[in-house]
């Protein structure tokens, strides 16, 4: 199979979709890789490094879409990517199409094979492909929420951990999945005054347990956490239903009801966000005010860290990747389940459910076109 790798164009957006040693590992098997001249920069990987695993350094993105028959990105295509769609392309990507009808209007029309990282599922109910940048994400919201509380961004001037006679920051959580999880134990390392919020007493209680009992754990309820949200210094929003839309579990009353000088940290912004006022921005303007609170809700936050993001990407994706170039989309989709789940758009059709009930379209069980 020809595997094609483009250069992100999302603003400030430095990952790629696979390491020189991926490269290396799809030649191995027989494959032909072309990738973008300087794709690889902003991780600090040179054309060079690619060259000499066996990839093929093209001039153009256009060489790229046009020669490859699937193409791994990091990023959603843009809307200036759309002209290299193509009937019977496969694209594999974060996808993230329950936040943007125009992507999966232009898929169905193009009749391209698209599967989305997020959505690829375990048995368990676990997102592999999802994970490492869920932890990534997780940690860097602490990192970014503290900048945010600072006062020349708009924040209350607050230091997450205090200082001696003074008390440290309320951080509120919303979901103890792999992000809520990671941002909890930054928060908690730091020094801050940490509550969680879930639905699951069973991730609370292991929550509770791995921070030695030195957080507030808090069932998920409107009445839970408008009060925890009134109180909260910092708010980090982690909620994820894989494929769909997230929920608005923080209402645009509860934000007016906030600190001035407090900040939300929206996560799920990728996905729709949690939170009411949250719409989504991008690393070269990454904050707005509503209603006196800072709003961080950039959709590819790994994206500040590229060169970890990058390696922790291509060791998740890899082996699904490798499959489909030796089995080909059928044959990997026979073979393999949770690739299965993973499929949103294939031959026009949307053939994820989460993705379907947010545009109020057809849905079409991929056990019907493979």
């Amino acid at each position: 199979m020809i595997i094609g790798i483009p250069k992100e164009i999302k603003a400030e957006e430095n990952r790629v979709a696979i390491t020189p040693a991926g490269v290396n590992a799809f030649v191995a098997h027989g494959h032909r890789v072309l990738i973008e001249r300087h794709a690889g920069s902003g991780s600090g990987l040179s054309d060079a490094q690619y060259r000499a695993a066996g990839a093929h350094v093209l001039h153009t993105a256009r060489q790229v879409w046009s020669d490859a028959e699937m193409i791994l990105k990091v990023k959603e295509p843009l809307p200036t990517e759309y002209r290299h769609l193509r009937e019977g392309l496969l694209v594999f990507t974060y996808l993230h199409l329950a936040a943007s009808g125009e992507l999966t209007k232009m898929l169905r029309a193009k009749k391209v094979g698209a599967i989305g990282y997020e959505t690829i599922q375990l048995d368990d109910g676990t997102l592999p492909l999802l994970a490492p940048m869920s932890e990534v994400a997780g940690r860097l919201s602490i990192q970014v929420g503290s900048w945010c509380l600072q006062a020349p961004n708009g924040g209350a001037g607050i230091l997450l951990g205090g200082a001696s006679g003074v008390r440290p920051a309320n951080v509120v959580i919303l979901g103890a999945g792999i992000a809520g999880a990671n941002a909890c134990q930054i928060a908690a390392g730091v020094g801050a005054h940490v509550s969680i919020i879930d639905r699951n007493p069973a991730r609370l209680r292991y929550m509770h347990d791995i921070l030695g009992g030195h957080i507030t754990t808090v069932m998920s309820n409107h009445a839970n956490i408008e009060e925890e949200v009134s109180a909260a210094d910092l708010v980090v929003g982690s909620v994820l239903v894989a494929g769909a839309k997230a929920p608005h579990l923080v209402t645009r009353k509860m934000v007016r009801g906030m600190k001035r000088g407090a900040a939300i940290v929206d996560i799920s912004s990728d996905q729709g966000g949690c939170v009411e006022t949250s719409r989504p921005t991008t690393l070269d303007a990454p904050i707005y005010v509503t209603d006196g609170v800072v709003h961080y809700c950039v959709t590819n936050m790994p994206a500040i860290v590229p060169r970890t993001s990058t390696f922790a990407l291509t060791n998740a994706t890899l082996s699904y990747a490798l499959e489909l170039a030796d089995k080909g989309l059928q044959g990997a989709l026979q073979e393999n389940i949770p690739l299965q789940r993973g499929v949103n758009v294939l031959n026009g059709h949307v053939t994820h459910a989460g993705v379907a009930e947010a545009f109020q379209i057809a849905h079409t069980p991929i056990g019907e076109l493979i």
